[in-house]
């Protein structure tokens, strides 16, 4: 029989203030994650046959391969560790786990709706897209994201290990920090995009990938309204103060973590596999080295709506 005033077993020991989604159980969040991991296991077979398909003809898209294998992969991975913590509901280490895949995993699209909003940019207003220092900068902000996301996993892992007050406070400061900096991250996407539109297009754009400009903002726009829910719900949520795991608030339901989580993501996979964003934003290879999306190797303009290399030049994609 258990005394009332034992210390906690561990480490590593289990969180003692409520935690968004809360404890996953067998008969409620088996089902739901039986189903999303399906939903994601689709979305990497279609983005990695897309990107199979695409590579075999010489169109190289890496960015199919990212979301299909970095985005969708692990999303399986993040409902099969929450299925496991389900079945193992003590087991510390496993909701960890399942913490960490949790806040990873959405990181990849943000990165591609800036990538996104970058060849906006350049299509649009080439002397601002292709400055070299909004190049250097957006690889700064690209290296900073991974290193705030390595961080906040730093962070899950040490507030585990520890019953320190002061260091667990310190870690969560630190996560607040880290997270604020991934939402700015997210809203860059869609200032950028704002920004591109506000402005009158150059006189000499450049036409990049299939379908219309108005298309290539639309289907953006919506990714970036989408994920901007997800961090601005995320970063929200952490900035609440602390609450016991008796009394949890409304976001910390499993209603608010599937919907603003999960479901908003699988829409997001559905729009760009629905929009073919492999055909969309597709650039040439080497358009960065060149700085431009209509020049060839060769050096000559092509005019149209989608620049094709020649099958054997195109090596690797722009991304």
């Amino acid at each position: 029989m258990s005394q009332p005033n034992m210390p906690p077993q561990g480490p590593p020991y289990a969180p003692t203030t409520a935690a968004i989604g809360g404890l996953p159980t067998v008969p409620v969040d088996v089902p739901i994650c039986a189903v999303f991991l399906a939903l994601y296991f689709s979305g990497t077979v279609a983005n990695l046959a897309t990107f199979k398909i695409n590579w075999k003809h010489g169109h190289h898209f890496l960015i199919s391969w990212a979301l299909g294998g970095a985005f969708c992969g692990a999303r399986v991975l993040t409902c099969i560790m929450r299925i496991v913590w389900a079945i193992y509901p003590t087991n510390v280490s496993v909701a960890i786990a399942a913490q960490i895949l949790n806040n990873a995993g959405i990181l990849m699209v943000y990165v591609v709706n800036l990538l996104f909003a970058l060849r906006i940019l350049r299509a649009r207003h080439p002397s601002i897209g292709w400055n070299r220092l909004l190049h250097c900068t957006c690889i700064t902000l690209y290296t900073m994201v991974g290193v705030a996301i390595a961080i906040v996993i730093s962070m899950i892992v040490l507030s585990a290990y520890t019953l320190n007050h002061t260091t667990l406070q310190a870690a969560h400061d630190v996560q607040l920090v880290m997270l604020t900096y991934i939402t700015i991250f997210a809203f860059l996407a869609p200032t950028m995009l704002l920004f591109t539109m506000a402005m009158p297009a150059s006189p000499h754009p450049e036409h990049f990938g299939e379908g219309s400009m108005l298309r290539k903002v639309t289907v953006l726009a919506l990714s970036t309204a989408l994920t901007t829910i997800i961090a601005s719900f995320r970063v929200g949520t952490t900035w609440q103060p602390a609450r016991p795991k008796t009394n949890p608030a409304w976001y910390d339901s499993r209603a608010a973590f599937y919907c603003f989580g999960f479901m908003i993501e699988i829409m997001i996979v559905v729009l760009f596999l629905a929009a073919r964003v492999d055909k969309l934003f597709y650039v040439p290879a080497g358009s960065s080295k060149r700085q431009s999306y209509l020049k060839d190797f060769d050096g000559s303009t092509r005019s149209g709506s989608m620049v094709e290399l020649d099958e054997g030049k195109q090596t690797q994609e722009n991304c």
